[in-house]
This record gives C-alpha cells, sequence and structure tokens, in this order.
C-alpha cells in the first residue's frame, strides 16, 4: 500500500523496516549456577522441585517482556523439577505474551524435561518442530513462520550438541531445512563458536551471515566462549547485539534490535 508523507512523496507501507527486538537465552530451567563447582554442589537443583526457580523466572520475564520475539533452550515444560509448571506458558503470561510454542526435546521420566521455545507478539502463520540427528537424542529445532508469502519471515530456535560430530549432523540438517528460506533468524545455543566449520558450512548452505561481532556468553559469571547466537540472513538488518544476564543461568541471554520489512510479516 502506498501512503503519501506530509512532503508529497508516496511511500510504500510495505517497504518500511519494522523494528522487533529479539531475545535468545538458555534459561538452565530456572537453576541457579554462579561458579564451576555449582554443576557439583548444586546438582540437585536440576532434578528436584527446590530453589528459588519461580524468582528466577519472574526475573526472565521481566527481561522478556522489553522484547517483542524471544528464543527459549532448556526451558522445563513441566516436570518434577519445575513443580509440574511449563515454564513457556509461565513465561508467556508474565511477560504478556499472546503467542508462544514449545518443543519438548529431552525427558528424564517425570523429573526433569527441557524443551525449546518461542515467544512471540505476533501470530505466527505456522510452527513446526523437528528432532534434530545425533549420537544421542533429545535436540531438536522449533520453527515458526510470519507472513503468507514464501519469503516471509522464518524464526528457527535450536538447542545443539556438545559433540562436534552430532552438531556438523545437526547444522546440516538445519541448513537443509532452511535453504529455501530467504528472511531467516536462527537462534539458540549452539555450543560451539562462530569459527567452527560445521558453522561455516551452514552459512554457505543458506542465506544466514556469520556475526558480525564476538559476544561471548558462557560462562555467564566469567564470560569467555561465544556459543549462543543470532545467526541473520543477509536481507535482513540487525543492530546493538549485546550479552544480557538471564537470572542466574550458566549462559548469558543475548539481545538485538531487527529491522524487518512490513511486507514479511504479512
Amino acid at each position: 500500500m502506498n501512503v503519501p508523507t506530509l512532503a508529497g512523496r508516496v511511500v510504500d507501507v510495505a517497504a518500511v523496516p519494522r523494528r522487533l527486538r529479539v531475545l535468545s537465552a538458555n534459561i538452565q530451567a530456572g537453576t541457579s549456577t554462579r561458579r564451576y563447582s555449582d554443576y557439583a554442589t548444586r546438582s540437585w537443583s536440576h532434578v528436584l522441585p527446590l530453589g528459588d526457580k519461580r524468582n528466577s523466572l519472574d526475573t526472565i520475564a521481566g527481561l522478556a517482556a522489553q522484547h517483542d520475539i524471544v528464543g527459549l533452550q532448556e526451558s522445563d515444560p513441566g516436570s518434577w523439577r519445575s513443580g509440574f509448571t511449563n515454564q513457556t506458558h509461565y513465561l508467556a503470561e508474565r511477560a504478556g505474551f499472546d503467542f508462544w510454542s514449545h518443543q519438548a526435546n529431552r525427558r528424564v521420566g517425570m523429573v526433569a524435561s527441557s524443551a525449546n521455545a518461542l515467544l512471540s507478539r505476533m501470530e505466527p502463520v505456522e510452527v513446526s518442530d523437528h528432532p534434530l540427528p545425533g549420537r544421542i537424542s533429545g535436540r531438536g529445532v522449533l520453527v515458526a513462520r510470519f507472513g503468507r508469502e514464501a519469503d516471509s519471515l522464518t524464526i528457527a530456535v535450536a538447542h545443539l550438541s556438545l559433540g562436534a560430530g552430532s552438531r556438523k549432523s545437526q547444522l546440516a540438517f538445519i541448513g537443509e531445512l532452511l535453504q529455501d528460506h530467504p528472511h531467516t533468524v536462527l537462534m539458540g545455543d549452539f555450543n560451539c563458536t562462530p569459527e567452527q566449520p560445521e558453522m561455516s558450512r551452514l552459512c554457505q548452505r543458506t542465506r544466514l551471515q556469520p556475526p558480525n561481532c564476538t559476544v561471548h556468553t558462557f560462562p555467564s559469571w566469567r564470560p569467555q566462549r561465544a556459543i549462543d547466537h543470532i545467526l541473520i540472513s543477509d536481507g535482513l538488518v540487525c543492530a546493538n547485539m549485546r550479552a544480557l544476564p538471564a537470572a542466574w543461568s550458566d549462559h548469558l541471554a543475548l539481545s538485538l534490535d531487527l529491522d524487518v520489512p512490513a511486507s514479511l510479516l504479512g
């Protein structure tokens, strides 16, 4: 649609970019890890409904509320560890998101469970989830499409394996999944730095671009490694990428501003 301006010029509204604030966070199911020794001394918090998980979730909700699209990793979809609370639903309600989806990936009986999740202020027209290949099952990618055109905005949230061999096959799968989507955001806990060969192959296979700056996210108390990423395709523009605390998770969250042509949002 074309709209005349006060200066007499005609502006194509569909081409005017809309600025979206995007967040990716591994929330560690609301548990607290403040030093390496906590992995041993506080290991009980990963399986027991104890600790200060609710307050941590409220802190994460406050951070999420400042954004338009939020990708989560290690969100508990409702096990004994979380007091049978679906943490994605809880965060969506607390942060004021009308639309949310999750992909439960790894279950340890009824004791603990983990999911990728997406919170959005816009309604996606399609959401799909895909298990990822690997030596150990329990990794996946959640994909949402906004807008009804073939080139509409696609958002993907992933949590990759620790092992390089499994990551290679997982990123190859994601590359095939996203190769026909020209306007894509892929975010999550990749468990690898941008320089790894499997990351280069992903960018060669898709229109996703390597990060234009290095932001260390792990460990959160002394960030030394850039293993969490928000990758965008070459037709999109981003700014202000930064790391932010996600309560007491062992990962810092990543935030950026994304300029998206309105036509890609339907």
